[in-house]
């Protein structure tokens, strides 16, 4: 009796926090529909500037001021005839109606730092439509990628919005400096190169669903569940019933499925890979990602902008939407609810990779 009590106590404290949460999380809403929906806006940061005032703000403290005098008027100069010529070019396809070149090809650079439904995806989307929208040839895109996967659906949407940008012809490169497993690989792996810092996270090609069974509790405490369902699997196994070993065969089919698509996904996207060998499930450490085939370069994202910026301009670009007090305050109960509901309910429902 003492064990049910301190039982039926926590059962009562988490359900007071859920309840809470759900609480703002509704009252968060109403605000939001009664001053309607805020929009966002595209951020774009110079990072060839800010490495050149990098760069400019340790010489003056490291070289002669004369030398340095000298060594800007001699780049005025040449920045002065590089504009000339430049001004020149554009006025000559301006002249034959060829506007695709009438600016220089840039790198721009993209972050996504997924959660475990990948809400991220909505940014991504806008990311990557106004980067499209101006693109010409030889334009690049660099994505910072950093998650460890989530829902299968979720991860397949944002893997589809990447692709898109292959399909217009841009260079995708894709920097691991921390983690890209199972959902995150999925996305990394439809980049025409994929660079990983030494010791980043990468792999984990596989399928994951599992949920806690109440029956035995419920049935020692003469507790009744019933559950009506109409087709045959609308619903396979359950928190609170007694599970079939028909159930789970079938739910076991259904996590060999996904597995089966995301390998042929990979199969598609990475013709080379050893599938028998890296879609165990298991992950690697950047090194060891580079000798199976799953990566194609160590390095970090730091090493590639700072290249990139002593050869050509590169760009941020971040959609953000500005969140009002009682938008934060709902994003935070989000998060907490993810902690409570995904781990309990969400894994029993869907499959995550």
């Amino acid at each position: 009796m003492e064990f049910l009590f301190e039982y039926g106590l926590f059962f009562a404290k988490i359900a007071t926090v859920v309840i809470a949460i759900v609480g703002v999380l509704v009252l968060a809403k109403a605000l939001n529909g009664r001053h309607g929906s805020q929009k966002g806006e595209l951020e774009v940061i110079d990072l060839t500037e800010q490495y050149k005032d990098t760069v400019d703000q340790l010489e003056s403290h490291l070289f002669d001021k004369a030398l340095l005098k000298a060594r800007d008027k001699a780049d005025k100069k040449s920045d002065k005839e590089h504009d000339k010529a430049r001004q020149n070019e554009v006025k000559q396809a301006v002249k034959n109606g060829n506007l695709a070149i009438t600016r220089e090809p840039r790198l721009f650079v993209i972050d996504f730092h997924g959660s475990i439904d990948a809400r991220e995806v909505s940014s991504l989307r806008q990311e990557i439509s106004a980067i499209l929208a101006i693109a010409i040839e030889g334009d690049e895109v660099l994505l910072r990628l950093e998650t460890g996967g989530g829902m299968v659906h979720a991860y397949g949407l944002a893997s589809s919005q990447l692709d898109r940008l292959k399909a217009a012809g841009i260079t995708l490169t894709i920097a691991v400096d921390k983690v890209a497993a199972s959902g995150g690989y999925m996305m990394a792996c439809v980049a025409d190169k994929i660079v990983s810092a030494p010791f980043a996270i990468v792999g984990s090609i596989g399928v994951i669903a599992q949920l806690p069974n109440f029956s035995k509790v419920l049935k020692k405490n003469d507790i009744e569940f019933e559950q009506i369902t109409a087709g045959e699997f609308k619903r396979t196994l359950t928190m609170f019933g007694e599970n079939s070993d028909k159930a789970r065969e079938k739910f076991k089919e259904e996590i060999e499925e996904t597995h089966g698509l995301f390998k042929q996904f990979i199969a598609v996207h990475r013709p080379d890979l050893d599938l028998n060998k890296v879609a165990t499930g298991e992950h690697w450490f950047g090194q060891q990602a580079l000798e199976l085939g799953l990566v194609d370069q160590i390095s970090t994202s730091d090493d590639l902008i700072t290249e990139a910026c002593k050869a050509r301009e590169v760009l941020q670009v971040k959609y953000v939407r500005r969140k009002k007090l009682i938008e934060k305050l709902s994003g935070a109960s989000s998060e907490a609810a993810d902690t409570l509901l995904m781990k309990w309910v969400a894994r029993g429902q869907r499959p995550f990779m």
